[in-house]
């Protein structure tokens, strides 16, 4: 049952279980999927009437990751603590990790062992691509030798480093090539290297970050053995505010519960405000839920979440949803409508501040860019608000496009309300730095020539995820995580800047 504290912020209430009002019990659709299809085919039963394990349904009420789970390890049931064995749908790995799963399978299994199924394995460099570092190149050359020799379907590879565009191969950022490839489904279970993962749970799944030990296990038996998270429910409604997004959001729930406020639980999010995001917005929230800590971040499949499926796969999926009797360890309500544009300060995800009380920190760079902020919206958005302010930056703006697609979204698309004007022109216009070859660039710091790594110990506003010492490079920089619109309403000041400045 949940808490019945209340919290004393105006922005959220933390509440009993009983007053949610969520309906006695949930349905289970079952989707088959084609791509661009005019119609699907939808076969719908209310789960207490079901007594198959495949769809969840059980005596005790149970939540979206507890049916995932259930499902996948063959159970009618299970409660947060169980230990299970779980069947894989999707593993995903990347340079970094790919070549350690890879050789701890090898050294486990044989070397001459198969994967158990080539066509669930996918492997998408995108870390450290676009460097001249020879270790760097060569863990892709690794991944390459891999996947031939175990004829891996979706190995998305790039051997041109010097035009990106050489290689339609190619993606990016692996958790938005995930999606745009048609990786995400829901109620499928979808484990990677990297503690990003969880940003799939956006589509109504089980998504979660892995090392390489257990990937090298998967690898080899299409198994991991997990225990049940217990889950945390957060419920938005209220409308919009024109100058909020996503990021904001979960800086504001990060900021309330903390790093570790979530940890090894489920975040699951619902509400209003939550049926009126996009993909990209939904998958942005997700994205950061390891950032309290959290096991996964889910969001409950809709018709948004349908139509994107559906025309990016033909693979059958199988919804699911918390029943109404689930039970959740902690009920956190949010108005959105009150709600201000926040930033995370240095040197912590949780050390939140409203982005106006920030207004004095001076600034060296601004860097838009990665899973959490790279993504096409997130530049339609930074290009929206360049164009209504109609002015230039005044400190370096770094641009790095999540994926292919994207880059080609920045110079293809016409960005709304600019008269026909597409992102790369507004960005050109504004003075910034040309949008640079997708990957996931100075995030993480990469090899000293990465594009727009932090190597002095500057001051960078950043829609990426993390803001720890080093994590850009210098170990001594200081990143100020935010939003998109406050990201390019930062660049043209010089400072840590509300976008209201710009957007009012």
């Amino acid at each position: 049952m949940a808490s019945s504290v209340i919290s004393s912020s105006p922005f959220l209430c933390k509440s009993a279980q009983k007053d949610l009002g969520f309906p006695k019990s949930s349905q289970i659709s079952v989707h088959r999927c084609q791509k661009r299809a005019i119609s699907r085919k939808i076969v719908s039963v209310m789960a207490p009437q079901r007594s198959s394990s495949a769809t969840g349904s059980v005596k005790t009420g149970m939540t979206m990751t507890e049916k995932i789970l259930a499902k996948a390890a063959e159970k009618s049931q299970v409660v947060p603590g169980d230990n299970i064995w779980v069947n894989v749908d999707v593993l995903m790995t990347h340079d970094v990790c790919g070549p350690g799963a890879f050789g701890i399978f090898k050294r486990e299994f044989g070397e001459k062992a198969k994967v158990w199924d080539p066509e669930k394995i996918v492997v998408i460099p995108d870390h450290y691509i676009f460097t001249t570092d020879k270790r760097a190149n060569r863990n892709v050359d690794i991944m390459r030798e891999h996947c031939r020799e175990q004829n891996i379907k979706y190995f998305y590879d790039i051997t041109d480093l010097g035009d990106f565009r050489a290689n339609p191969d190619y993606k990016g950022v692996c958790h938005v090539a995930l999606a745009q490839e048609g990786h995400c489904r829901p109620g499928e279970v979808l484990l990677g290297t990297d503690s990003h993962t969880c940003t799939a749970g956006a589509f109504g799944q089980f998504a979660t970050g892995i090392g390489n030990t257990d990937a090298g296990f998967v690898l080899g038996t299409g198994k991991i053995l997990l225990k049940v998270p217990p889950t945390m429910r957060f419920i938005l409604d209220g409308e919009m505010p024109s100058y909020l997004q996503a990021k904001d959001l979960i800086l504001q729930i990060i900021g309330e519960i903390s790093v570790a406020g979530a940890t090894y639980k489920t975040m699951e999010f619902s509400g209003t405000t939550i049926e009126s995001l996009t993909m990209e917005e939904r998958m942005t929230l997700c994205n950061m839920v390891v950032e309290a800590g959290g096991k996964n971040g889910v969001i409950p499949p809709d018709a948004t979440t349908f139509n994107y499926v559906e025309n990016r796969t033909s693979v059958p999926f199988e919804p699911v949803y918390s029943d109404g009797n689930a039970s959740f360890i902690a009920d956190y309500r949010f108005d959105v409508s009150k709600l201000e544009p926040v930033v995370a300060k240095p040197h912590s995800p949780d050390n939140r501040a409203l982005a106006r009380e920030c207004k004095d920190v001076k600034i060296d760079r601004v860097y838009i860019g990665s899973c959490t902020g790279g993504k096409t919206e997130d530049f339609m958005a930074a290009a929206k608000l360049f164009h209504a302010a109609g002015k230039q930056v005044k400190v370096p703006t770094f641009l790095v496009p999540a994926t292919q697609k994207v880059w080609m979204d920045v110079y293809a698309l016409p960005v709304p309300g600019a008269g026909g004007k597409t992102c790369a022109q507004i960005f050109e216009e504004a003075g910034c730095d040309t949008p640079t070859s997708p990957s996931c660039g100075a995030c993480l710091g990469g090899p000293a020539d990465t594009y727009a790594r932090l190597n002095e110990p500057q001051v960078c506003v950043s829609t990426t995820n993390r803001n720890f010492p080093g994590r850009m490079g210098h170990k001594e920089g200081q990143i100020y995580l935010v939003s998109p619109y406050t990201a390019a309403a930062s660049a043209l000041t010089g400072h840590v800047t509300d976008p209201r400045e710009f957007l009012q």
